[in-house]
């Protein structure tokens, strides 16, 4: 924390900016239930996520209070601590605040005692807190196949009391089903316990500060407007790359791969949000609209246009199969069917235990037409939007070479948000989306038909992977993946540039 005044003055501070930030006009007690408290997702991110909003005045003690419900045989204090083993640095007399509006409840998400226990234990502090709304929240930090029983208990035991306004609401976590049946088998299951207006389907990439920013980038800036089509952009690439491997989660990882754990959900997300036509309105359901418009346009993948890898070493965690045709890098080529789009591939590409760690959105824009200064071998014009690590927002450029000779290099105008906004906190993307969900704002969350929609275009490919109809082929740690992944963007009209690097700016 930054010096000058306490970290409570700072929140007491903004707490009337957090009040006029609400998007909803409720008031009352609220009640923050997370199911599966001892696991790691809600120690790593949940607790930490809500930690946060308390220390920056967007919970209030007096206000909410935190109930952890999971199986394990603990006590309030055998949960607090473990959960401050995850908030390091956070001041003392803060962090003591924060962690008293923590209770704990043990039961198991199967029978109605346990969860018969925890109604009662909220229903004691909403009748303590002298207010007419009760607000309950819950967070499934929970594997999906308990989604349904979980839910219904939700639904039987622990619903806000009928005489009293306010509101349910529950936040699942991905992945959302295998593939299309068992994705609309659960949507079917919690659909017929819950209204959509009452469901969160979280995927905390939508959380993320530069992924948020795509919306304003490309709908706030005249500048964008006559370029985000087929007339100028060649191709454009949406990347996730991990430098390590799966680290003792074979097991978990090898039931899903690469394209269920990320491209068919994170970046299928970015990719809506780069090709949709313009909302309405900002309004939630006028944006998701325009995302399940633009999944619908996708052509069927093409097997030619798809490379998956596997890195040697993969198969050597005794909890993956020897036979296993994973895939732990994959590279598909999306295809849209509408006037913007039309000929513009959209490659998605995502692999573990490659030479660098990012996510990024690269657009790649056609050659100039009659280059009087004959530098098309120096690359085209791109724009990158960095994600992750190191926020940034750059523009590839051809500019003159300082010196006498009129010789032209590539360099970038750049935005790199740690240089820019050096002061202000990105928030986490676990804060974003918890806050949205207690303001009732659905923008950033999957709706039903856009997970269907998504579920569509990638349930063939998957199927034929299970079926061993396209093979994995091996790739080494540490490498850029499988050669025939760089072949692919290549003939998809991919142009690399060769010499030019990106280097973050920093203050020294």
């Amino acid at each position: 924390m930054s010096g000058g005044s306490s970290p409570s003055s700072r929140r007491n501070s903004s707490n009337s900016l957090s009040r006029d930030l609400d998007l909803s006009s409720e008031q009352g007690c609220l009640s923050i239930v997370v199911l599966g408290a001892s696991g790691d997702l809600a120690k790593k991110k949940t607790f930490p996520a809500l930690y946060h909003l308390f220390d920056q005045g967007f919970i209030q003690s007096g206000e909410v209070h935190i109930f952890g419900y999971a199986r394990s045989n603990l006590s309030d204090d055998g949960l607090r601590e473990r959960i401050s083993g995850y908030l390091k640095g956070a001041p003392e007399e803060d962090l003591s605040e924060f962690l008293q509006l923590i209770k704990y409840v043990s039961g198991s998400y199967d029978n109605g005692e346990g969860f018969e226990k925890l109604n009662k234990t909220i229903s004691e502090y909403e009748a303590s807190s002298k207010t007419e709304s009760y607000r309950r929240l819950f967070y499934l930090a929970l594997p999906p196949s308990v989604y349904p029983s979980v839910c219904k208990m939700i639904r039987t035991y622990c619903m806000n009391p009928s005489s009293h306004p306010g509101w349910t609401r529950v936040i699942v976590e991905k992945p959302f089903g295998k593939d299309l049946d068992s994705a609309e088998q659960l949507s079917s299951q919690l659909g017929q316990l819950f209204e959509e207006h009452q469901l969160y389907r979280i995927d905390h990439y939508l959380g993320k500060e530069l992924v948020q920013n795509l919306l304003v980038l490309r709908f706030a800036n005249r500048l964008f407007l006559p370029l985000w089509n087929r007339d100028n952009i060649d191709n454009i690439q949406i990347v996730f790359r991990e430098d390590f491997g799966t680290e003792g989660r074979g097991g978990y990882f090898d039931q899903y791969g690469i394209i269920r754990d990320i491209i068919q959900n994170h970046l299928l997300q970015v990719f809506c949000l780069v090709a949709m036509e313009k909302p309405v309105s900002l309004k939630p359901e006028h944006i998701r609209d325009e995302k399940v418009k633009v999944l619908q346009s996708v052509n069927p993948i093409q097997p030619e246009e798809v490379v998956l890898g596997q890195y040697d070493g993969y198969k050597d965690d005794p909890t993956v199969p020897d036979d296993s045709n994973t895939p732990t890098f994959a590279s598909v080529v999306l295809r849209v069917h509408n006037e913007r789009w039309e000929g513009v591939p959209f490659i998605l590409k995502a692999g573990k235990a490659l030479n660098s760690r990012k996510a990024e959105v690269r657009v790649q824009f056609k050659d100039v037409p009659g280059d009087i200064f004959k530098c098309k071998k120096q690359g085209r014009n791109e724009f990158v939007i960095r994600l992750q690590p190191s926020e940034a927002m750059y523009m590839k450029v051809t500019v003159k070479k300082p010196g006498l000779e009129m010789a032209t290099e590539q360099s970038e105008l750049d935005l790199s948000y740690g240089m820019r906004y050096q002061n202000v906190k990105i928030p986490e993307a676990y804060e974003r989306l918890i806050l949205d969900t207690i303001r009732g704002d659905q923008q950033h969350f999957v709706r039903r038909d856009e997970l269907k929609a998504a579920w569509q275009i990638f349930t063939p490919l998957l199927h034929d992977i299970d079926e061993g109809k396209l093979k994995a082929v091996p790739y080494q740690p540490g490498s850029r993946g499988p050669k025939e992944a760089d072949e692919l963007s290549t003939r998809v009209g991919y142009v690399q540039t060769h010499g030019y690097v990106w280097i973050p700016p920093t203050l020294a």
